[in-house]
């Protein structure tokens, strides 16, 4: 039985790489942070012709017609490159929702425009710094309008769709809503990642209309499973270049007349972070398998990925700066672009502890 990645996926994977060192080095994230921008546009445009934002999309709709195990490779280098593009609300959650739950008209409505990056498209779910559940969301739609806030929303000022979890009359579901329309209001929130920035949405009576197949808590909970394993490349991604960074700077630091890299102190955290991304890649790879097979495992390997990837990023944003010694805190540096980034996406879909208290019910089910 073969568990790699195949020849064409792994030159898809070269090719993304490639195609990011040459137009998203750290500086690009870094001009965005700096600039008070939202994404960088020339970026957004690039992987739209690159064909990326539509890699799961079947033809008949404009996508490339690749699986989510080429979307994964393709997210873990964009999370390498902390690309500042609202990409994982647009492909993980919005084009992801369309394809699960939406009727052949919405999806002909809707996914040749975010497909070719026209359009970009983002998720509401929580309302409320902090824990937020499907079970318990207060903004209501009912007779074809939403009413109610959500806060915070992942590039909710670059989008121009939404899918919103809202309370109907039986139960929880998801609404798809345009942004630029009336009754709509959106504000921006500060953010620990600038170059992700977030939003306040409020609704007041806004047209909205329902998912065909998107309701019930199961559907919500299905389609962040499906978001967690493509975020937990994205992290992953992140994880090994800020190794990486850490790992070129610390060979070229000498203290004593040697490298700094070569004392025992910092070879044993190198280690212990190496070991913990190894941990999440097999944990992403696990859920990606499931993501790509629908098997019924997704449930909880989509936990064991976002738990252990969320815990490999913060631990490489944190080493990154301690590893640097006292310029690793300056803005001069880059080690602060990866710890925002870690700090993000590990907050993005609902915290690690929202995820392992899923992960336990869902073992003991």
């Amino acid at each position: 039985m073969n568990f790699d990645f195949s020849e064409e996926q792994k030159l898809l994977q070269k090719t993304a790489r490639d195609y990011l060192d040459d137009h998203c080095g750290l500086d690009v994230c870094r001009s965005v942070l700096e600039s008070g921008g939202t994404h960088s546009d020339a970026l957004w445009k690039g992987v739209a012709e690159m064909g990326w934002l539509g890699a799961a999309v079947p033809e008949e709709y404009g996508g490339a017609g690749f699986g989510r195990l080429e979307l994964a490779l393709i997210a873990q280098e964009l999370g390498r490159a902390l690309a500042p593009i609202p990409f994982a609300p647009s492909v993980y959650l919005a084009t992801e929702a369309l394809l699960e739950f939406g009727s052949d008209a919405q999806k002909r409505a809707y996914l040749p425009r975010l497909v070719s990056g026209e359009l970009v498209g983002t998720f509401a779910l929580a309302e409320r710094a902090g824990r937020s559940g499907a079970a318990d969301v207060a903004t209501s739609f009912a007779h074809g309008r939403l009413s109610g806030t959500k806060f915070p929303v992942l590039d909710g000022g670059i989008a121009g769709l939404v899918v919103v979890v809202a309370k109907g009359d039986s139960g929880p579901l998801l609404a798809l809503a345009e942004l630029d329309t009336a009754g709509v209001e959106v504000t921006p929130v500060g953010s620990i990642d600038p170059s992700r920035p977030q939003s306040r949405i409020i609704f007041d009576g806004a047209a909205a209309e329902p998912l065909a197949n998107g309701a019930g808590e199961a559907a919500i909970l299905h389609l962040l499973d499906r978001a967690a394993v493509l975020t937990a490349f994205e992290q992953i991604g992140g994880a090994e270049r800020a190794l990486e960074v850490t790992r070129e700077f610390t060979l070229g630091r000498y203290a004593f007349g040697r490298p700094v890299a070569s004392f025992q102190a910092l070879k044993h955290r190198m280690v212990d972070l190496y070991a913990a991304i190894q941990l999440a890649t097999s944990n992403a790879y696990y859920g990606a398998w499931a993501l790509s097979t629908g098997a019924a495992e997704l449930a909880t390997a989509a936990c064991s990925a976002r738990i252990a990837a969320s815990e490999a990023f913060d631990l490489a944003g944190k080493e990154i700066i301690q590893m640097h010694g006292g310029v690793g805190y300056t803005m001069e540096y880059d080690c602060h672009l990866f710890y925002r980034r870690a700090k993000l996406l590990s907050l993005s879909l609902g915290t690690p502890g929202e995820w392992r208290d899923r992960l336990i019910d869902r073992l003991e089910a």
